[in-house]
């Protein structure tokens, strides 16, 4: 995973072409940018929903293609730039980019917890971190464990997963319903659902597993006015109940 920090330069993300040695030397000294090293990995942005606007152009222009071209002086190198594109932010100090956060698959909302006996819990937790951290970290070893097992049997099992064509037919009727621009939420609700699927074990999707993915994969995609705030995931649910048939 490679983070791209906030404030960080376009040299610094796109890379840097030495002209000197270009010039002295006849060869193409290109010093690789951290687009080079999260090919094939992760790009993790925190406060994305802040970032220059140059830099989301940029990071637009990898997605898309899957290449990031750097140019100096006439010199011109291209290199891969496939990533998993990861973000977080505050919404209220600052929105995303309507094309950058189409960008991202899936969008989860993060709150803080309300219920007084989990809020206790997770103040103990934490004491209990703060006290022993290697004694804590232990005793959560072996489910941490069974999880990463659990994903590794997943990606092992997921080429073998199907969705029925009539569960295809339906995920499209709900995006085409919420007006849901381009084809991208079809595609992530697809796919989301078909690793879900292969999460929990079974090779065939269940309506179960695109009601659990849907609103991760649509709601910040319904957005049309930038003033509107991104959907809590209620519009989504409604129309899969209308599509899907539930009253």
């Amino acid at each position: 995973m490679v983070d791209l920090p906030l404030g960080a330069t376009e040299d610094r993300v796109c890379g840097t072409i030495d002209i000197e040695k270009a010039l002295t030397q006849g060869v193409k000294a290109f010093e690789p940018g951290l687009l080079a090293k999260a090919n094939r990995g992760i790009l993790y942005v925190d406060e994305v929903n802040l970032l220059d606007d140059h830099l989301v152009d940029v990071l637009l222009d990898s997605a898309a293609s899957g290449w990031n071209t750097v140019e100096r002086e006439g010199i011109s190198i291209s290199h891969p730039a496939r990533f998993i594109l990861v973000g977080s932010g505050n919404p209220e100090e600052g929105e995303c980019r309507p094309q950058l956060l189409d960008r991202f698959g899936m969008h989860a909302q993060i709150g803080t917890v309300k219920e007084p006996h989990l809020r206790v819990q997770i103040v103990e937790q934490r004491a209990d971190f703060d006290a022993s951290p290697l004694k804590f970290r232990n005793i959560y070893k072996q489910s941490q464990e069974q999880l990463a097992n659990q994903i590794i049997k997943a990606r092992e099992l997921l080429p073998e997963v199907q969705i029925d064509y009539d569960f295809r037919i339906k995920i499209s009727q709900i995006c085409g319903e919420l007006d849901v621009d381009g084809l991208r939420g079809d595609l992530v609700t697809n796919r989301a659902s078909k690793a879900l699927a292969a999460f929990y074990g079974h090779t065939n999707v269940n309506e179960k597993d695109i009601f659990k993915v849907i609103p991760l994969s649509l709601r910040h995609r319904l957005r049309k006015d930038p003033l509107e705030s991104i959907d809590s995931g209620d519009k989504v649910r409604e129309a899969f109940k209308r599509v899907f048939g539930y009253n």
